[in-house]
């Protein structure tokens, strides 16, 4: 059996489509077919049924991608780094994140991968967004803070996040001082990411709070803009401490202390494997787990 035909026929088992597998590998659709023809003859059995909106793999198709497992990728990914090391690196490298956090956090450890010779292409976007961007190949690298679930991505878990029930000082003393935290919450107007309230949601169900009856005053998928509100006496909401923790230093936030537990997220950088075969991806990757774990043990 080749490795290409095996390349392929990991594609689209983990895509479940020929076509999806053909553009993600850079060949025609017949190709695939062919790939996949041949490895069906030399097991004398089929790896797949057609159907209207796809491929369904066969039991013999599962027991050969569980056979297979990560060593195809992991040798893949192994000789991209072999050649980023021993040749000269360039090109494009798309990297999306979350917009505060690739403000904030990732746009200042950049520089390694610039003064290599990678040009980079930055996007921000929300979870849904950025998994859709990395399974159809608009980016190459993404930061995630929820951990990646889909089978088709690869992921390095980051440094992780302590988030912060914040408001100006004189709002978080007004509540904090409150006999009824709940209450002083839910009376206070309070702001946050979208109408869902992600972030809001987990610091108080970790202090076993009930979530506000009534809808935000503000919502903005950009926390740094919440921050400046806040700092303008707006309200209370919940931030990660990369982002409050300068604003408390300086007086312009402060904390409402939690009952309970000061809760964690923690950020992933998540890929497609098939993106690792491109030496200058494999290159930028390690490049940002390094300077990003290390900003993490810097901060602890």
């Amino acid at each position: 059996m080749q490795l290409q035909q095996l390349r392929t026929f990991v594609e689209v088992y983990r895509r479940r489509s020929i076509s999806e597998a053909a553009r993600v590998l850079g060949l025609t659709q017949p190709a695939v077919s062919q790939h996949v023809a041949s490895l069906e003859s030399q097991l004398g059995r089929p790896l797949f049924e057609r159907h209207a909106r796809g491929v369904r793999p066969t039991t013999i198709a599962d027991d050969l991608a569980a056979s297979l497992g990560n060593s195809l990728d992991s040798a893949e990914a192994a000789l991209a780094s072999m050649r980023a090391r021993s040749s000269e690196i360039g090109g494009v490298v798309h990297i999306a994140g979350p917009s505060d956090y690739m403000a904030e956090s990732v746009a200042p450890r950049l520089d390694p991968l610039l003064k290599a010779g990678l040009e980079l292409r930055l996007h921000v976007g929300g979870r849904d967004l950025l998994f859709d961007m990395l399974l159809n190949g608009r980016t190459d690298l993404a930061f995630i803070v929820s951990r990646p679930d889909d089978p088709r991505l690869t992921f390095q878990p980051l440094g992780t996040e302590k988030l912060h029930a914040c408001a100006s000082p004189a709002v978080a003393k007004a509540i904090a001082d409150s006999a009824d935290l709940a209450a002083a919450l839910a009376d206070t107007p309070h702001l946050a990411y979208d109408l869902e309230r992600p972030v809001v949601r987990t610091w108080l169900q970790a202090n076993r709070l009930p979530l506000p009856p009534t809808m935000p005053v503000v919502t903005a998928p950009d926390l740094r803009v919440l921050r400046m509100m806040l700092c303008n006496g707006t309200g209370w909401t919940v931030l990660p401490d990369y982002l409050c923790a300068a604003s408390v230093a300086r007086g312009g936030l402060a904390i409402i202390p939690p009952p309970v537990a000061t809760p964690e997220n923690r950020f992933h950088l998540a890929w497609t494997p098939s993106a690792l075969r491109q030496p200058r991806v494999a290159f930028a990757r390690t490049l940002l787990i390094e300077a990003l774990n290390g900003a993490s043990a810097e901060s602890r």
